[in-house]
Order: C-alpha cells, then structure tokens, then sequence
C-alpha cells in the first residue's frame, strides 16, 4: 500500500504542479480576444487564427487542469443523500464511481480520442476556415487532459483506500489552503492598506 500511495503522491504533485500553470492559458485567451477586438474595431483586420488560438487556450485550460480539479475537489457533486450518510458509506461511494464510472469514462476517451490525435498530427489536418490553425494541438487536449484525470481518480481512489484501512487522514476534507481569488483579496486589501498609511 505504501507504493501505492507514492504513486498517489506524485500523481498529486503533477496535477497540482499543472493546475498552478495551467490558468495562464486563460489570461493568454483573455488577452487574445481583447486584441482581436480591438484590432477588428479599430482597423477592420481580423484572423481566423486569432479565434482558433482562443479556443485552443481554452480547451487546454478545461481539458488538462480536470485532474487538478477532481484534486481540490472543485467538480459539481449533486448530493442530496450522500452527505446524509457515515463517512465510510461516502468513501464507499466515492470508490464505487472511481472504478465503475470515472475509470470506464476516461479509458474510453483516451481508446478513441488517442487515434483521433494521432491520425490528426500525421495528415496535418488543418482548420477550414480561411486564416485556420493545424488541428492537432487541441486534438492531443483530449488524450492528455483525460490522461490526466484518470491518473487523478486512481489517486484519488487509493487515498480512499487507505482512509478505509486506517492509514491516512480523511482525503475528502478540503484543504485549508486559500484560493486564488482569497489570496487575490488579501494582496489588493494590503496594498490599499499600503496607499492608506502614506
């Protein structure tokens, strides 16, 4: 169990390490849109190329960081029984839906999405519209972001696992740490602070 639990450990560390960068994609097709507007308005030049390549950010940014999300436990639950049940019930439910659905959900992706990618990267198949990007990038987000999640939900199951057994604290409590948007608050509430003082 020990191995196992190693695995977990890096397992966490990569999709943590991935989540913390992976938001930039989103300020990059933020960025981008606002460009392309403000080039279209102003000087009536647009791209396709500019659209695709907000799309691409955007795709990465929900496809690769689902691992990082299933990691701080941010995807929806609709729970309207199972916090009524013991803990162990819970963790039990958690386990049930790792193997029989999340496990079958992402393998079947990654069984079709991966040719879907490779046969993409080797025609070099490109957008149709004018102006278009090369399609693989976004392609390989399928197979690599399910990769992701599927390696997260096998971490995720062998931290149950081991709460079952004794070896580790509860893995469902959420972490204290501060989001970004908290962490975001406090810097601007200093900063004003700051201004406040001079």
């Amino acid at each position: 169990m020990q191995a196992l639990l190693k695995f977990s450990r890096a397992v966490d560390a990569l999709n943590a390490f991935i989540g913390k960068y992976i938001i930039w994609l989103i300020l990059g097709s933020t960025l981008i849109s606002a460009i392309n507007a403000i080039v279209r308005k102003a000087f009536n030049v647009s791209s396709n190329a500019y659209l695709e390549v907000q799309w691409y950010l955007f795709a990465a940014a929900f496809l690769v960081a689902a691992g990082y999300t299933l990691l701080n436990q941010e995807h929806v639950k609709i729970d309207v029984v199972l916090h009524r049940l013991p803990k162990r019930a819970q963790i039990w439910v958690d386990i049930f839906g790792f193997v029989f659905f999340l496990t079958p959900m992402c393998g079947a992706v990654l069984l079709f999405g991966t040719p879907f990618f490779l046969q993409g990267f080797h025609s070099g198949e490109m957008s149709q519209n004018a102006g278009g990007l090369v399609r693989w990038p976004v392609y390989l987000m399928m197979p690599l972001g399910f990769g992701l999640l599927l390696l997260q939900g096998w971490s995720e199951l062998i931290k149950r696992i081991a709460y079952l057994k004794g070896l580790i604290e509860d893995p469902t409590q959420k972490r204290s740490e501060k989001s970004a948007e908290e962490e975001l608050a406090e810097e601007i509430a200093k900063l004003a602070e700051a201004k406040g003082k001079v």
